[in-house]
C-alpha cells in the first residue's frame, strides 16, 4: 500500500501525516494486496470546517473514494478512514458474489 498525503496547512503536516498513515494500515491493512495507491487530501478551512477525502486503489477492480467533513480535522480523518474501510468490504462483498454464478430468474422459468 503506497500512501500520498496532501495537506495544505503546512504548519499541521508532522502531527497529522503519522495519524492518517496509523488510520489508514488499520482500516485497510486486512485486504493485504488488494490495495494499491492510496492519495489522501486535507485541508482545515480555520475552525469551521475540515475536509478529508480519500481516493483508492482497489485491484484489480478500480478506485472508491469517500469525503468526510468535520469542524476537528481529527473527526473527519476517523469517519473517512472507517467509510474508506467498510467501502473496500462492500466492493469486494459484491466482486465475490458475482463470481458464485448465480442463475437469472429468466433462465430458472
Amino acid at each position: 500500500m503506497q500512501i500520498a498525503i496532501h495537506l495544505s496547512d503546512a504548519n499541521l503536516a508532522a502531527a497529522v501525516h503519522s495519524y492518517v498513515e496509523r488510520r489508514l494500515r488499520f482500516a485497510l491493512s486486512r485486504f493485504g494486496g488488494r490495495v494499491g495507491h492510496v492519495t489522501v487530501r486535507m485541508s482545515a478551512n480555520g475552525p469551521s470546517s475540515s475536509r478529508c477525502r480519500i481516493e483508492a486503489e482497489l485491484l484489480p477492480f478500480g478506485h472508491v473514494a469517500v469525503e468526510e467533513i468535520d469542524s476537528d480535522l481529527f473527526a473527519a480523518i476517523d469517519r473517512a478512514t472507517g467509510r474508506i474501510g467498510r467501502l473496500f468490504s462492500r466492493k469486494l462483498e459484491r466482486t465475490r458474489e458475482g463470481r458464485t454464478g448465480r442463475e437469472s430468474i429468466r433462465l430458472a422459468a
